[in-house]
């Protein structure tokens, strides 16, 4: 026992048990190699070097600072909560059973403990770090405000240590033998009183320097005197009453006398201003008792004490005579019985220090690493329990998003509301559908469309016209020399020759005509429904539709309340849906930082208390999502009740059958532009493909003339040489005509002998084959000898995407002249310019394979081109 004196008083300090040295390393680390491995035991190194010293360190007293030994006995107790989770510490063959733990009585030393459990060393460690915040607290100047100050501080920390000691580890130190008695329960709970008793002492010392009024001082005062009366109560019985010396008892009675005393003194003083005199002198009786009966038994108490309860006694008869003197003179009044006087008041300004977070190790890193399997099985089990809470939870808030959503269609609301303030907009697949029309043109831009396909056929017709021309020139011309010359004109006629050329110049026209009979029928298809689809140019489309307003006449003018009330409702509803969003989100990010493996391997209780400590985190948060879905279920009811009002107020059903046929309009006006939107496509792409035709059969043509052009030439130079009298040998000599003409494509060659036959029947110039294009499928055909004999469909266009006038492949055509005349259609590419002059340079056997045969596998009916208006 240690004491520490202000001018009045003197206070107790406990000395720290002691210890036999004992090593921990060597023992440990066997265990770690045999149960986990030797590389475990290499990385843990460290940790074991730390918990050998820390013990050490506590056996040697090294450092004589007393905050450094309250922190290094805080580490080491910290330490050790994790070695009894991971090092089992017991006599069995299987344990750690070469670690004995010895300690001695701190009252008194010749008794000792000696076991292999480590919670008589937790106990020890625990007892040492009450007993130096003890001594701490003797060591500050309480004759200063701040020195009280953290006197109190020190004394409740001592507290906090032996309470802790009291409900956690007196009761575990006892098992498997015997605990000295200065680590028991008893000894534990009466230590925490004591130090209670001087931090509540240091308070009223604190308060008398403040000059405090007399009520609030005697109260503080009768509390100091409860915890020293406790304490004396728990020294008086076994285990305790033969074990401390007999000047604990008397400090701790005389304590308990004095502040006793006290408070009927400074009691007294209060009771003597207001003039309940009576009282006054019954309190002072008393208290002046209790100081004489305490004066009997003073032998070892120290003089300090001894001298404060003269002086109070010495003032207490000084007030008692005052008082007395005059109840006799002035007041006159019965004095009760100490007996009959209630308690006196008392006010606790102290409690014992919260140990759990000073002494957490949660946090602790030392031997991370080593996880035993009960350990992991819990924290599984734990986070199972937790799981299923996120996910009951998140079904009950997607449950209530959910119902909210349902509800809310089919009263449709907000959009009823929208309507009615303007801001109503079409189903979002009708709003595309229409956006899309709308990007392409609109109906307003058919007619730019349409005047598309105009140009395209007028290029067409001019092509052919002038394909035509090419061909009637040099059927002329070959005439007049045929007239000319007679018999020695001997080459076949250009109609025998270009019979072929002309059956598909003649087909191309009956395309044409077929073309623009079904281009009449999309023009008039535009102009019979061109006020029918204008509905889709209207922007924006909402525009259009009708509109929900405000009835024209009503009864009570309720109308805008029924409204307002409505939309409050409806943003309750959406301030309700918010919530439940933040508080799935708060279960979620509770459960990512709910970590509890670090407690579960410092807990030495039941895993089921810290379970059932650690899910109690989710209460509030499940409180709460209760709570929302009922206000919501509630805000549905009162919604439901509102609508009902506003629909009838604005006449709701009128406006939403009016709104439908809107629907059915627009979604009607769509499809018939669809359907006039692909036909005119069609039509761009089959005039596209017969230009590329007509341009191809055009080059042929054009090589045609030029060969026949050729050989004129040559015939009319044989004929002349022969007029002359030239030999029949010197004409074969110069390369004269002899009736064998070279076919289109091969000028300025001799003949082979695959090229002497001059049968009528087969074409001059013979195009390789290429695939035929569909024309329009529904009219019918210009030519055929009748339904039997149904000839090809025009052409078939192959469907392509992107832009409608796709670029043709430059190496299928060759450029016309410009002498054609009819320029590109604007923004067309065609393929008609400098035809002539890319032809001279590109070799006939090269002449592109033209893309029409004379035969078309497609019969009419099986065309895509140009629905049926």
């Amino acid at each position: 026992m240690a004491a520490a004196t202000t001018t009045s008083n003197i206070m107790l300090a406990i000395t720290e048990k002691k210890t036999n040295p004992i090593d921990l390393y060597r023992p440990l680390r066997n265990y770690i190699s045999l149960h986990y491995s030797e590389r475990e035991a290499q990385n843990l190194e460290d940790d074991l070097q730390t918990l050998n010293r820390h013990r050490s360190d506590i056996d040697r007293r090294s450092d004589p600072s007393l905050p450094a030994r309250r922190d290094l006995l805080t580490a080491y107790f910290k330490s050790l909560c994790l070695v009894e989770t991971r090092f089992p510490i017991s006599p069995d063959p299987y344990h750690v059973n070469t670690v004995n733990f010895v300690w001695f009585d701190a009252f008194k030393p010749k008794q000792k403990a000696s076991l292999q459990n480590i919670h008589l060393e937790k106990a020890a460690v625990l007892f040492n770090l009450a007993a130096v915040y003890s001594q701490i607290g003797l060591s500050f100047d309480r004759g200063a405000a701040d020195g009280r100050r953290q006197a109190v501080h020190a004394f409740v920390g001592a507290a906090g240590a032996f309470a802790y000691l009291r409900d956690g580890a007196a009761m575990k130190a006892a098992v498997g033998g015997s605990a000295t008695v200065d680590v028991s329960v008893e000894c534990a709970g009466m230590l925490e009183r004591l130090m209670l008793a001087q931090a509540q002492e240091c308070v009223f010392e604190n308060t008398i320097a403040k000059g405090s009024t007399h009520g609030v001082c005697a109260k503080i005062a009768r509390q100091v005197g409860l915890y020293y009366e406790e304490a004396l109560a728990a020294l008086n019985i076994a285990p305790l009453s033969q074990h401390f010396e007999k000047s604990w008892i008397v400090h701790v009675q005389l304590k308990a006398a004095l502040f006793y005393a006290e408070a009927c003194y400074r009691h007294g003083l209060e009771l003597h201003e207001k003039e309940e005199i009576a009282e006054e002198i019954a309190r002072l009786r008393s208290g002046i008792n209790a100081l004489t009966e305490a004066k009997k038994n003073t032998r070892g108490a120290a003089a300090q004490i001894v001298d404060a309860i003269g002086k109070l006694e010495s003032n207490m008869n000084r007030n008692l005579e005052r008082a007395v003197k005059e109840n006799d003179r002035v007041y006159l009044m019965r004095v009760p019985s100490p007996n009959s006087l209630p308690p006196l008041p008392a006010f606790s300004m102290v409690k014992p220090m919260a140990m759990n977070e000073v002494l957490d190790a949660s946090k602790e890193k030392m031997f991370a690493s080593l996880i035993p399997d009960s350990s992991a099985k819990a924290l599984s089990r734990y986070t199972e329990m937790v799981d299923d809470i996120i996910r009951t939870q998140a079904e009950k808030l997607q449950e209530a998003s959910e119902l909210t959503r349902v509800r809310l269609k089919e009263m449709e609301l907000p959009d009823s509301i929208l309507a009615l303030e303007g801001n109503f907009s079409l189903p979002t697949h009708l709003k595309e559908d229409v956006e899309a029309v709308q990007i392409s043109g609109g109906p307003s831009g058919l007619d730019s469309e349409l005047q598309q396909l105009q140009d395209l056929r007028r290029v067409n017709q001019e092509f052919l016209v002038q394909t035509e021309e090419l061909l009637q020139k040099e059927a002329r011309e070959d005439s007049q020399f045929r007239s000319q010359f007679g018999m020695k004109w001997t080459r076949p006629q250009s109609s025998t020759l270009t019979k072929n050329l002309q059956d598909r110049l003649n087909r191309f026209a009956g395309n044409l005509k077929q073309a623009a009979e079904s281009d009449g029928r999309i023009e008039r298809s535009v102009r019979e429904n061109s006020a029918f689809m204008s509905i889709l140019d209207t922007r924006p489309i909402e525009s259009a539709l009708p509109t929900l307003a405000r009835p024209i006449m009503s009864l009570d003018q309720n109308e805008d309340a029924v409204l307002g009330s409505l939309k409050l409702s409806l943003r309750q509803l959406e301030t309700l849906g918010a919530q439940r969003a933040g508080l799935e989100d708060m279960l979620k990010e509770m459960k990512r930082k709910d970590d509890i493996l670090p407690k579960l391997m410092t807990s030495t209780g039941s895993y089921e208390d810290l379970f059932k400590k650690e899910i109690a985190k989710y209460d509030h948060i499940c409180e709460e999502i209760a709570q929302n879905i009922e206000a919501q279920e509630q805000l549905l009811l009162q919604i439901q009740a509102q609508n009902e009002d506003f629909s009838a107020i604005f006449n709701l059903e009128d406006y939403k059958a009016s709104r439908e046929k809107s629907y059915k309009q627009i979604e009607a006006a769509i499809a018939k532009f669809r359907e006039i939107k692909d036909n005119i496509n069609e039509g761009l792409k089959f005039y596209v493909t017969l230009q590329d035709a007509i341009t191809n059969v055009k080059q042929q043509c054009s090589d045609f003339v030029m060969t026949r052009n050729i050989q004129c030439k040559e015939m009319i130079e044989d004929v002349q040489r022969q007029v002359a009298g030239l030999s029949f040998q010197d004409n074969r000599n110069t390369g004269a005509f002899n009736g064998n003409y070279p076919s289109v494509g091969h000028q300025n060659q001799r003949p082979n002998p695959q090229q002497t036959d001059t049968r009528p029947q087969a074409p001059y110039y013979q195009p390789s084959e290429q695939s035929p294009v569909s024309g329009y499928g529904h009219p019918p055909t210009p030519y055929g000898p009748g339904p039997s004999h149904q000839p090809p469909p025009p052409y078939h266009i192959p469907q392509t995407s992107g832009a409608p006038y796709p670029p043709p492949p430059q190496a299928h055509h060759p450029q016309a002249n410009h002498d054609y005349g009819q320029p590109a259609y604007p923004g067309w590419r065609g393929p008609y310019y400098n035809g002539q002059a890319q032809h001279q340079q590109q070799q006939p056997a090269s002449a592109p394979r033209p893309p029409y045969t004379d035969q078309s596998p497609y019969p009419p009916h099986q065309s895509g081109y140009y629905k049926q208006q």
